[in-house]
């Protein structure tokens, strides 16, 4: 017989790690040597759950991985409700370290996939870019301000040196796809879709590596675009859609305002919400079957777009 798990509850800061489970310290330093002294402490079977909170539990994350200890990044917001619906109100790390390992005992959540050195290697890359585009953004907006002419041209000296480091990680991006056979061709099926270009495509490749293997459903509430219902009685309250993974949405949302213009049934889809819907509605609508679209192409190899 398998190993009953031993849930392990991590609330995740940018200095320190709350930890709630068997044989373990309450906090522990979110730096490499706190990750290595959880990691000699966890017990036998223990699967270690904790919310998704942007980088700060990354590398504590690939330090799991790396050593096939199972965890699961769920999402805060389903934690938050768990809490809310047992009656706990009080907020500290400690609790929340506390309740996130009592979620895990209830809704037992799948471990996450363990991702292969080329997939680490990819988000590192993309995540960085990410950085260097936000940083040039700042500068650029910055610059606008200056009015003496040796700080513009500082500021115009910067904003060229990240746009010649962005310039160099996308070579860098484009390398390590080429040189793994898999991302290769996850990659090129993804660029079959109007609206998806390389930006696009490694980031979903780098951020959802689950694509291609869970239900169009599943896909559309990992991005965080899946409308949820909110009605009452007769009441039909307003769809919402909640949560989900920040990097690839802001990307699905970029591809989805081209698959808008160009994809034919995209766009038939976009002009007929938005003779009743908002422009939001519309393109949320939009980003939603796009992923879904992305997803089947993934998954069923020899479906063809021009079919």
């Amino acid at each position: 017989m398998s190993q009953s798990p031993v849930y392990i509850g991590v609330d995740v800061s940018k200095r320190i790690l709350a930890v709630a489970g068997p044989g373990l310290r309450p906090e522990y330093p979110n730096t490499p040597a706190g990750h290595a002294a959880i990691l000699k402490a966890l017990p036998a079977g223990a699967h270690v759950v904790m919310e998704a909170t942007g980088d700060y539990q990354r590398e504590f994350v690939l330090a799991l991985h790396r050593v096939r200890i199972n965890v699961s990044v769920v999402n805060p917001r389903h934690v938050r409700d768990f809490a809310k619906s047992m009656g706990e109100l009080a907020k500290t790390d400690r609790i929340d370290a506390a309740m996130i390992a009592r979620y895990a005992v209830s809704k037992a959540p799948e471990p996450d996939p363990v991702p292969s050195p080329a997939q680490l290697r990819l988000a590192e890359l993309v995540a960085r870019r990410a950085q260097l585009v936000e940083a040039r953004v700042m500068e650029a907006n910055r610059l606008e301000h200056h009015s003496m002419p040796a700080v513009r041209k500082q500021a115009q000296k910067t904003i060229k040196f990240f746009e010649r480091q962005i310039a160099e990680l996308e070579k860098l991006i484009q390398k390590e796809i080429g040189c793994d056979e898999k991302l290769k061709k996850n990659f090129e099926r993804l660029c079959e879709a109007d609206g998806v270009g390389f930006i696009v495509a490694a980031t979903l490749l780098a951020y959802m590596p689950e694509l291609g293997k869970i239900s169009r459903n599943e896909a559309s509430a990992l991005l965080g675009v899946a409308p949820f219902a909110c009605d009452s009685g007769p009441r039909k309250g307003t769809r919402q859609i909640y949560g989900g993974r920040t990097a690839p949405r802001a990307v699905i949302y970029m591809a989805a305002l081209t698959a808008a213009r160009k994809n034919p049934i995209l766009k038939a889809l976009y002009k007929k919400l938005r003779t009743t819907k908002p422009f939001k509605v519309a393109i949320v609508a939009v980003m939603r079957k796009l992923i879904m679209l992305l997803n089947h192409l993934l998954k069923n190899p020899d479906f063809s777009l021009a079919s």
